[in-house]
């Protein structure tokens, strides 16, 4: 396993993902009963954006980057738990560090809600272990991600967020991925399942949607950020999520966000955002 995601911290997919998350996690804590999410493709935690990896593609500029105006009342309100967390880690300001999945979730969640944070690259699960190891709340493995999932799913909270975002380094990453959503809605029928997805000019996004599709379970939301057009050889023009097991209206609330940030994020004029039901909430 080749993939550092410190090369591409802090970029556009990032931004929907963790904005996504954050809306999330609040969700999550709005009743009592604590929670675990499982982050199955953890990476490092902190990523430090003036450093090598980062500066060598800077692609955050084009994501995070691009948001330190802020936004209208509204969107900035839907946006709030997520620079919250940007904000604690750049205490004297400027943006230098920026939170990881496994960060932002613990940032956001409560004493008595957990974390299982799955790293499979030696080196960075070592530095994933390192950065949480006096946080009681987490549990740091370092295992293939659908092993990871066999084994840690039924939670036992039965409430919960799974966390999917593999690299797609190899060609049959994307039924990997839906076959991982299928067994670990086997096993955990109420969880809340989320799977980010590149938009490239290949088969991949459509080959994640249709298997969830295919899965059918009610209360599944497709959103995507779309910020430039996809050419043979051209990499990421954009990203998506599939959640399966959203929360009630979560469209709702997303839409508005996501048309904003494909307003800031797009590249000329092809900043596109969508958010609709994939199989609709019963």
């Amino acid at each position: 396993m080749n993939y550092r995601h410190a090369y591409h911290a802090g970029n556009h997919a990032d931004v929907l993902k963790h904005a996504v998350l954050a809306r999330l996690m609040e969700h999550m804590k709005k009743k009592e009963k604590p929670f675990r999410v499982v982050d199955a493709h953890a990476g490092i935690g902190v990523y430090d954006l003036g450093g090598i990896e980062a500066g060598k593609t800077g692609e955050w500029e084009g994501g995070i980057g691009r948001l330190a105006e802020p936004f209208s009342p509204d969107v900035e309100a839907l946006l709030a738990p997520y620079r919250a967390v940007i904000a604690a880690l750049n205490p004297g300001g400027g943006l230098r560090h920026y939170p990881g999945s496994p960060e932002l979730a613990l940032r956001l969640m409560r004493a008595n809600d957990r974390l299982i944070a799955n790293e499979l690259h030696p080196q960075d699960a070592v530095a994933l272990e390192r950065q949480y190891l006096h946080d009681p709340r987490c549990d740091v493995t370092s295992m293939d991600a659908e092993t990871c999932l066999k084994a840690k799913l039924p939670p036992p909270e039965r409430r919960g967020v799974i966390l999917v975002d593999p690299p797609y380094e190899v060609k049959n990453e994307a039924e990997r991925a839906v076959r991982m959503l299928e067994q670990g809605v086997r096993r955990f029928a109420q969880g809340v399942f989320v799977v980010w997805y590149p938009m490239k000019a290949d088969a991949t996004a459509e080959t994640v949607l249709s298997g969830a599709r295919d899965i059918g379970l009610p209360g599944t939301l497709k959103v995507e950020l779309r910020v430039r057009e996809a050419f043979s050889g051209g990499g990421l023009a954009g990203s998506g999520l599939v959640i399966l097991n959203a929360p009630w209206k979560f469209d709702l609330e997303l839409k508005p966000l996501v048309a904003a940030l494909a307003a800031r994020l797009g590249i000329g004029s092809w900043g596109r955002g969508e958010v609709s039901w994939i199989n609709f909430p019963t």
